[in-house]
């Protein structure tokens, strides 16, 4: 199956369904000398892992990895990364009556079009299960970011159903906020605004309760990224940011900076004014250009301006629906169907460490790539 593999200095390779016996990932590219192990990776595996609250789907998978190459007395040696994570708790049965009948906004029948069969047993490559060894992949990238250039990538919650939390600085929101409340409990939806999150917590539940399930948005936050990443055209940093995010299961849309709002803004105030700073860690005289706005979301051309980078990705109600609807047969009959199985009334709270992965992974790729033809500036 072609459209496997992604980026190019630092390349992603995932293989794996939802009910086989294991996601794999290879990451090529990685610099050598990076201090990597298991418990590396277990933190932002954690925040992805099935049944870590009531709010998501019970599932139970420890989501262990192996990393099967690449690395040499906990650190990477520059060759290809290999990490294999297993399905410990797979039940295909709860397919079974499933397996002739194409789930409403589901993959099935696209799949069907294309291969002329599927995997039905939890939607096989299509399931959001793969996503696992990518945010493994993600752990890697955001590794490279902090030591190359001092970045990093946080995501959270700002909106499920009709809820939207207050968030006035997105550069602003600390990890702790997203992972844990004022009274120290966890933060299961993983919103920094208490009060908001306390309200999508009891929407999800509602939405359960009714045997349906409900959608929302995601905002994802890069700073210290230099200014300079990204390429003209077709590989705009932009451009490949969108396509990552696209490439997630269940998200319908992304925006970065003021996004749509800027369809409504006149230019005089949409666009970001320029100033400058003495650099403290520059030479003598030398000064930090920045802008006194970020209404263009740390990107300018397609290409980063130093500026923090704010993305917002529009994720769907989960599809597999525990009550009946109607649908058709592969040949074409009408029949009534209802999803079996353990799913997430919302994705948002497990969605945002797959967020993470994807937006380090580009922007370490692009890194790499500008680091190998840094420019000289005339």
């Amino acid at each position: 199956m072609a459209g496997n593999s992604f980026g190019e200095a630092l390349r992603l390779t995932t293989a794996g369904e939802s009910h086989g016996p294991a996601n794999v990932v290879i990451l090529d590219g990685v610099p050598p000398g990076i201090p990597l192990s298991i418990d590396d990776l277990l933190f932002d595996l954690d925040r992805r892992r099935p049944g870590q609250s009531r709010i998501v789907t019970q599932r139970n998978e420890s989501d262990l990895p192996q990393i099967l190459a690449g690395v040499f007395e906990g650190e990477t040696t520059g060759t290809s990364l290999a990490i294999l994570i297993p399905n410990e708790d797979q039940r295909s049965r709860d397919y079974q009556d499933v397996k002739d009948l194409y789930r409403p906004g589901h993959a099935d029948y696209t799949y069907d079009a294309k291969y002329g069969r599927r995997d039905y047993r939890g939607g096989g490559r299509s399931s959001a299960r793969e996503t696992n060894v990518r945010v493994a992949a993600g752990v890697v990238a955001k590794k490279i970011l902090a030591r190359e250039c001092g970045a990093s990538v946080l995501g959270y919650v700002v909106q499920v159903g009709d809820v939207k939390a207050q968030v006035p600085d997105p550069a602003a929101v600390t990890l702790g906020q997203v992972e844990t409340l004022p009274d120290g409990s966890a933060n299961i939806v993983r919103c920094p605004d208490p009060e908001a999150a306390a309200r999508m917590v009891r929407l999800i539940d509602a939405v359960r309760a009714d045997q349906d399930s409900i959608g929302g948005i995601a905002e994802l936050v890069a700073i210290g990224v230099p200014a300079g990443l990204g390429e003209p055209v077709f590989d705009k940093l932009k451009a490949d940011l969108a396509k990552a995010l696209f490439s997630l299961p269940a998200v319908v849309g992304v925006e970065y900076g003021a996004g749509f709002a800027a369809a409504s803004a006149r230019g005089s105030a949409n666009n970001d004014l320029f100033t400058s700073a003495p650099d403290p860690g520059g030479i003598e005289g030398s000064r930090i250009i920045h802008t006194l706005t970020n209404r263009h979301g740390g990107m300018l051309g397609g290409i980063s301006s130093g500026m923090p980078i704010v993305l917002r990705a529009a994720i769907k109600p989960t599809s597999s629906l525990p009550q009946p609807q109607e649908t058709v047969t592969r040949s074409g009959q009408p029949a009534s169907i209802r999803t079996k199985g353990r799913h997430d009334p919302c994705l948002l709270p497990r969605f945002i460490p797959i967020g993470e992965a994807m937006v380090a992974l580009v922007l370490a790729d692009h890194w790499l790539r500008w680091k190998a033809h840094k420019p000289v500036r005339r």
